[in-house]
């Protein structure tokens, strides 16, 4: 699910990232090191801001060291729109390629992020699932307040029909009639739509 935007803001201070950095175990931080080296990122579980911050920080820190293909693994149920924002944009932004490989399920502010790829750097598993849906979200206040709130999922919608017509290839109009419920696909459903490049079975294959 797409989340509406949470309005309080997410923060570490400088004592807070000690604090992340003492719970991490030598193995922790030497998969960590492993990952850097091999400059490949991981995005599992919930979009959230604390996510975005460190998959953002990750890319820009490889994309500092030099300009060589990054491979980013997705596999997540969705979350805060715009954490996925952050992400998708930090993957456009920086100037290395960036590989996406969708692995487990691909859904909802996911499938954002893998779309910021381009398509023939979209590759999954054989056993991958992708959804796309448009954004939900409560809304709670006085009047005048809920009536701002539907407008901005409104805007959000339609500017997220736009991302994934242009990352697809297909007509906004189907976009907005399949994401209007729950859109599931296999890998070969999503790489009729447009979503998916190619479906690999192995490492070599991204290469």
């Amino acid at each position: 699910m797409i989340d509406r935007p949470n309005s309080r803001p997410f923060h570490l201070d400088d004592e807070e990232e000690d604090e992340e950095e003492k719970t991490k175990t030598p193995h922790s931080l030497q998969v960590d090191k492993h990952l850097f080296e091999a400059r490949t990122v991981l995005i599992t579980g919930q979009i959230t801001q604390e996510l975005a911050r460190d998959v953002s920080t990750r890319l820009m820190a490889l994309a500092h060291v030099n300009s060589d293909p990054i491979t980013v693994v997705v596999s997540s149920p969705g979350g805060h729109v715009e954490s996925g924002d952050m992400i998708h944009d930090t993957i456009r932004f920086i100037s290395p390629k960036v590989r996406m490989l969708g692995m487990g399920w691909v859904a909802s502010a996911g499938a954002l992020i893998y779309v910021a790829a381009d398509k023939e750097d979209r590759y999954c598993t054989p056993n991958t699932r992708f959804l796309l849906h448009q954004p939900s979200g409560g809304a709670g206040g006085p009047a005048t307040d809920i009536e701002i709130q539907a407008r901005e999922i409104l805007k959000m919608r339609d500017r997220l029909n736009k991302i994934f017509s242009d990352a697809t290839g297909q007509p906004v109009e189907r976009i907005e009639k399949d994401t209007d419920r729950d859109y599931w696909m296999s890998p070969e459903e999503a790489i009729e739509y447009g979503l998916v490049s190619k479906v690999v079975n192995s490492q070599s294959e991204l290469d």
